[in-house]
């Protein structure tokens, strides 16, 4: 994941020459947009942390899809879930991309000294979601992991029948055991992302704070719209999330505006600034929640953890 080497500056600087009435420099009316300030700028952003969980499961199914790279899906899932681990949910992460970002950038595996991964688990009758599936070091947050095997599925579950339907079925005998699964997409339309959306509830999109990552946002709708027509009928969007803002450039004040003049409250208040801590917690192997558990970047994640908790069905599935 290739975050700035801004740090600090990018998460407390205030923007000069803001104007607090202007939508496009700060589309939240806040003094200073930054993604750390947003709950305590707005009161409607502000959300209650989660209160504890008498009961597991049924768990609600996340896929983190965009069809462009790059833009923090892996980064999101892999902090999303700590953070949400950390409120007292069982989390569950499914690495469903071939390069297995997700599997090294949590707990330092190297992808191809893995036996069994999601492709085993895709593939092979005889092997179960809980031969595949890993402990983290992580209280209540475990992975199933991926490889480059993962690649030979787009091609070999073309002659399956129901081949959208295949993760779904993998996952079930596991959902009542947690609360939330989060699915790491690869960075296509591809077969493997519509088994994603059709397993899934709910999607969240993260969106670069920068031009091109909107070009084929479009697209990306309307293969949600079809997977929800032919495949799914429950999938909804659970909302856009806004990543590698830097508050200080006029450029991502404009692109975030553009976001949120589009998809509205679709848009999570929390946006996630630019920091170089991302970067070395994937190096340690570890989420920011531990890796800094201070910084700017973990607070952000937990923010986003209760929102995204608070915006969540009541009943069931991992609410």
């Amino acid at each position: 994941m290739n975050w700035s080497e801004n740090d600090a500056d990018a998460n407390t600087a205030p923007v000069g020459g803001q104007d607090p009435a202007d939508p496009v420099s700060n589309p939240w009316g806040t003094t200073r947009n930054t993604g750390a300030e947003l709950h305590t700028k707005r009161p409607e952003y502000q959300f209650p942390v989660p209160e504890p969980l008498d009961e597991h499961g049924p768990a609600r199914i996340v896929a983190l899809c965009n069809q462009k790279g790059g833009v923090g899906k892996t980064t999101t899932t892999i902090n999303l879930g700590a953070a949400i681990a950390e409120f007292g949910r069982r989390v569950l992460l499914v690495d469903f991309d071939p390069q297995g970002a997700l599997s090294v950038g949590l707990g330092r595996l190297d992808p191809r000294e893995l036996d069994l991964t999601v492709y085993n688990l895709l593939m092979q009758r005889d092997v179960s979601v809980e031969d595949v599936l890993l402990k983290t070091d992580i209280d209540g947050l475990d992975l199933i992991p991926s490889n480059i095997d993962l690649s030979a599925a787009e091609v070999q579950l073309v002659g399956e029948v129901a081949r959208e339907q295949m993760l779904g079925r993998a996952l079930r005998p596991v959902i009542d055991d947690y609360d939330v699964v989060l699915i790491d997409c690869q960075p296509s339309l591809g077969l493997l992302t519509v088994n994603a959306l059709t397993a899934a509830d709910g999607v969240i999109v993260p969106l670069e704070c920068e031009f091109f990552a909107l070009r084929g946002v479009a697209l990306l709708m309307d293969t949600i719209q079809k997977v929800q027509e032919r495949l799914n009928e429950r999938l909804v969007i659970d909302g856009f999330l806004g990543t590698m803002y830097d508050p200080r450039t006029l450029h991502a004040r404009e692109v975030l505006s553009t976001i949120v003049d589009g998809f509205g409250d679709k848009v999570y208040g929390t946006v996630i600034n630019r920091t170089v801590r991302f970067p070395d917690a994937t190096v340690a192997g570890e989420p920011i929640t531990r890796f800094d558990s201070s910084s700017a970047g973990a607070n952000a994640y937990r923010e986003l953890a209760k929102e995204v908790l608070a915006r969540w069905p009541l009943s069931g599935h991992g609410a």
